[in-house]
């Protein structure tokens, strides 16, 4: 089965360990994705995204913080990890020889993956780097930036993230600032989606006023299956589905179990739940998978990105038909990506 992934933080995970493109390319048996891996699973692409951890107080970086928000980040210190994860990037389509593409619109995706060649769009998970002027913004997208997210979990100039404590409503903090209003418009005319997936519920539904594309929320869960703040409403996915947009699958245990915990003692079925509930609020055409890999903790029993035929067997056993399973692994994605970036 061909798999399309809505996001994952393998960038991150090679650049905080100062790894070359080698290790994606060529395999190091780490985290949850390399290209050996992705190709024994059946990942064709995904979203690849840059992202800037928060710093401890002695300036360690760390992943993520669940325990509130962080504090803002300087964009000179965004930049430090944006700059070093875009030219990684860089290297791994260039010593790929081929073998991955940078793809910057939908068809490109589409074309790339009937090619048996690995389709990655770059994405930008937070916004910190960016400031009011929105120059860096246009630096980006000419490098290839087709995809962002306005915040991760903490406030920035642009708006606010949600805190990943549990469990927790997504109605918190105020919405987009002017700054991030016009960072929403801009995005609109350059035609990069916007991911509303670190959203607080006031910013998600200034986008939803605002934005002229489809909504996304590229790894997200439901929040009346799973109280955890990063998760959507029934509401909010009402509005997902009025737009015509699109939902990925998380597959972190925070955002799955029913007590908030990242402990991977947790069953596979757990996801089906919430793919139903999505189904049943979004329709067929409309649910995808954002696996979250080497940014979460996931099942035990998929131990990386090599074991999702595991998945697609289990929603086989479950009653999905041969042509729904393709639509949510990767046929959605790419349908979406035609309608957002090939505008």
């Amino acid at each position: 089965m061909r798999y399309f992934d809505g996001h994952n933080d393998l960038l991150l995970r090679l650049t905080v360990a100062d790894r070359p493109a080698t290790d994606f390319l060529d395999g190091d048996g780490k985290g949850h994705i390399d290209l050996p891996r992705a190709k024994a699973g059946g990942m064709v692409g995904g979203h690849y995204a840059m992202f800037s951890p928060p710093d401890r107080a002695e300036g360690q970086p760390v992943a993520s913080s669940y325990h509130g928000l962080p504090p803002m980040l300087p964009p000179e210190r965004a930049w430090h990890w944006v700059r070093r994860e875009l030219a990684l990037f860089a290297r791994i389509v260039e010593e790929g020889e081929g073998r991955v593409v940078h793809c910057r619109s939908g068809a490109e995706v589409e074309a790339a993956i009937e090619a048996g060649r690995h389709a990655m769009v770059l994405h930008l998970e937070g916004c910190e780097a960016i400031e009011a002027d929105l120059d860096l913004l246009h630096v980006l997208h000419a490098a290839g930036l087709r995809s962002l997210g306005p915040v991760w979990s903490r406030e920035t100039i642009f708006g606010t993230g949600v805190p990943l404590k549990y469990p927790g409503t997504p109605d918190i903090g105020p919405g987009l600032t002017d700054a991030g209003k016009a960072l929403i418009r801009e995005a609109n005319r350059l035609n990069i989606q916007i991911d509303l997936s670190h959203m607080n519920e006031k910013g998600f539904w200034d986008i939803a006023s605002i934005s002229d594309a489809p909504l996304v929320a590229t790894h997200s869960n439901v929040h009346a299956l799973c109280e955890a703040p990063r998760n959507l409403t029934d509401k909010q996915l009402d509005a997902i589905r009025d737009s015509g947009g699109m939902v990925g699958l998380n597959f972190g245990a925070r955002f799955l179990r029913q007590d908030g915990q990242a402990n991977g003692d947790f069953p596979m079925a757990r996801m089906v739940e919430h793919l139903d509930y999505l189904l049943e609020k979004l329709g067929e055409d409309h649910v995808g998978l954002g696996s979250d890999f080497d940014g979460v903790e996931i099942t035990r029993e998929i131990k990386d990105v090599s074991d999702m035929p595991k998945f697609f067997a289990l929603l086989a056993d479950h009653g999905y038909d041969d042509g729904l399973i393709e639509k949510i692994a990767w046929r959605n994605w790419v349908a979406h990506l035609k309608r957002t970036l090939d505008r």
